[in-house]
């Protein structure tokens, strides 16, 4: 249920390029449904997130920030609500119609269009949260495209080397035969991947298998953008549009971050490795503090949802 203090608007933003973004925006009001502060002093938090996820996975934790924040959520192109519908493209006859029709979703493109997401917002250094592949995507705009930020939170990035697992090379070799998988298959692969982001938890039975700390609802939820007809070319498309070689300059420019830095990073995360945290620490100025969360994966605002706020309120509160 939302919380009836906290108002909440959404739009389709058409960015240069052409592609539409999906944004939603969540700031808190009095009892006469204005907003409680002057624009000017109302603190703004953007949050970015990775893959394959959506902003979807960030709303019950930015329900309970937009109680003091301004928060800016968006479905980066080739993701949730952004997912474009391809079904009845016009392009010219190709092995993969929907997949060549569709945005780019590389990461260069992506911080390109963070950056101009905040010029249409007029907000001024904003404090930015990002999860995985958002943390390059905030990074580069940062970084690169000139972006000034009040503070960064980076959970779980995609930035050192080695990042990419067998399975994103896999793709990137064989982007159109997954992109014509049946669907049942395509469902049944997306939802495992996405089970296996979340820390893993042993069963009480005499096999004593390990299952996904993730909720059945949520690993539903997480899948559901992908399991559509415009879903799966796009699930494909953005993996194998997602490589190394782009984050590289970031990483040779992570001393040059000029804001301060927080770094959370779930302790047992099956896709990043947690010693990757100090490691970005060490690159980092002034050597930022790093928050570990128990017994998490790679899904804290799911796996570690009251810790991961309790965190994040004192890391912008201070």
């Amino acid at each position: 249920m939302n919380n009836p203090k906290i108002r909440t608007s959404t739009d389709r933003i058409t960015l240069s390029d052409g592609a539409e973004v999906s944004t939603t925006t969540l700031e808190p009001v009095n009892d006469r449904g204005s907003v409680r502060q002057g624009k000017d002093r109302l603190g703004e938090v953007i949050i970015c997130h990775g893959t394959p996820w959506s902003s979807r996975m960030w709303l019950p934790l930015a329900r309970k920030l937009a109680q003091t924040y301004r928060v800016r959520l968006w479905d980066m192109p080739g993701y949730g609500k952004s997912i474009p519908d391809l079904t009845s493209t016009s392009a010219q006859p190709t092995d993969n119609p929907l997949a060549e029709a569709a945005p780019a979703v590389d990461l260069i493109t992506q911080r390109r269009r963070l950056a101009e997401l905040i010029d249409y917002w007029d907000v001024s250094n904003p404090h930015v949260i990002a999860h995985d592949i958002g943390g390059a995507v905030a990074l580069g705009a940062h970084l690169l495209e000139g972006c000034d930020f009040a503070s960064l939170y980076l959970l779980d990035i995609v930035t050192l080397d080695p990042w990419g697992s067998p399975f994103f090379r896999l793709v990137a070799e064989n982007e159109s035969v997954f992109a014509a998988l049946p669907p049942r298959l395509h469902r049944a692969l997306v939802r495992e991947y996405i089970a296996g982001a979340a820390a893993t938890t042993a069963d009480d039975s005499p096999t004593g298998e390990d299952h996904s700390s993730l909720s059945e609802e949520w690993i539903a939820e997480l899948s559901a953008p992908w399991c559509t007809d415009a879903g799966q070319p796009s699930f494909y498309c953005q993996i194998a549009a997602l490589r190394p070689e782009h984050t590289a300059p970031i990483v040779d420019r992570l001393g040059e971050v000029r804001c301060p830095v927080r770094i959370g990073w779930g302790e047992d995360d099956p896709w990043i490795p947690v010693d990757q945290a100090d490691r970005l620490a060490e690159a980092l100025p002034r050597r930022p503090h790093v928050t570990r969360f128990l017994h998490s994966g790679h899904l804290v605002p799911l796996e570690a949802p009251h810790d991961l706020l309790t965190d994040l309120t004192a890391w912008l509160d201070g």
